[in-house]
């Protein structure tokens, strides 16, 4: 395959909108129509026939001097975006976390048939967020195609919050995150601000609206120093549109659960959970290992945080 074609696909193949070029199968990122891998298709095709590869032989993955200091920056930036002091978020990270290590293969089987592009696990996660007492749902979001921006679907979680003053706030839930920005060629100094963002997002619609806009101008200035344009479906308009589309909030699946014995119908998705489970202790294990910087009223908050992580469900 040409290998232009290639590094296109990679671009697009860790967001979860788009289909592996070798066997056809669905990314956890969100539930993509066939009329939607259509209109990327020829989105990709109308790219790279516009010489948007910058040529394939050029497989430079070291950090300019311009650029790298323009990647540094948004390393601040995503620093300064962190999750803030709001008990509500914090509490709810650290209860998604718990309850996505809780999740096992077998609870995928009775929630929704396959083929089902890892919307399993969504559901999974949204029946015991639920029975934590959160209101939560999947939300199905999808939108036109327009301009050139390709239509497409995504999944999602979200989490409602009344106040006691009766007012609601509403928390995204995205379980595989970093999967939307992974780019083709990504320099060195890209890469670390991508394992920087945390694997599954919990926080608001304004706090995620700035980690899109960092991440697009940081994978335009990685892009940028190999001679790419940043492809459509990497666009801030494509990303947002993820998110903030009109979405169907479900709190079950709309086809029957599993019924038969055959393990390998949710191979794939028992492969992204174990995954996204690695990572996620991963993260957890470097938070409680970073220096405490002699603020010992963070080491209790952090060890009842520890616990509630690895409790049994």
């Amino acid at each position: 395959m040409d290998c232009r074609v290639l590094c296109a696909a990679a671009a697009a193949a860790g967001a979860g909108e788009w289909w592996k070029t070798r066997g056809g199968v669905g990314q956890i990122g969100g539930a993509f129509s066939h009329e939607s891998e259509h209109d990327l298709a020829l989105m990709v095709s109308d790219f790279l026939e516009n010489g948007g590869s910058g040529g394939a032989e050029s497989w430079c993955s070291s950090d300019s001097d311009s650029g790298f200091s323009d990647l540094a920056h948004q390393v601040d930036k995503l620093s300064f975006y962190k999750p803030s002091g709001v008990q509500f978020e914090s509490d709810l990270l650290s209860v998604v976390h718990s309850l996505m290590l809780a999740i096992n293969s077998t609870d995928l089987h009775f929630v929704k048939s396959s083929p089902c592009n890892a919307s399993c696990i969504r559901f999974s996660l949204v029946k015991l967020l639920r029975l934590s007492g959160y209101d939560a749902a999947v939300c199905l979001s999808r939108w036109q195609g327009s301009g050139k921006v390709p239509g497409g679907d995504h999944e999602y979680i979200d989490v409602v919050n009344y106040n006691d003053s009766g007012n609601s706030e509403r928390l995204i839930i995205d379980i595989d995150f970093r999967s939307h920005f992974e780019i083709a060629r990504a320099v060195d100094s890209y890469n670390r601000i991508l394992k920087a963002l945390p694997v599954a997002y919990v926080g608001s619609l304004a706090r995620l609206k700035q980690y899109l806009q960092v991440m697009v101008d940081a994978a335009r200035s990685s892009l940028k120093q190999n001679s790419m344009p940043l492809p459509p479906w990497r666009s801030l308009p494509y990303l947002q549109s993820k998110w903030l589309s009109p979405c169907k909030r479900m709190f079950s699946p709309d086809g029957k659960g599993f019924n038969g014995n055959d393990p390998s119908d949710h191979k794939l998705c028992c492969g992204h959970l174990k995954r996204l489970q690695s990572l996620i202790h991963s993260e957890t294990e470097e938070c409680f290992l970073k220096p405490l910087n002699g603020d010992n009223n963070r080491r209790p908050k952090l060890e009842r945080r520890r616990h509630s992580l690895f409790r049994t469900h």
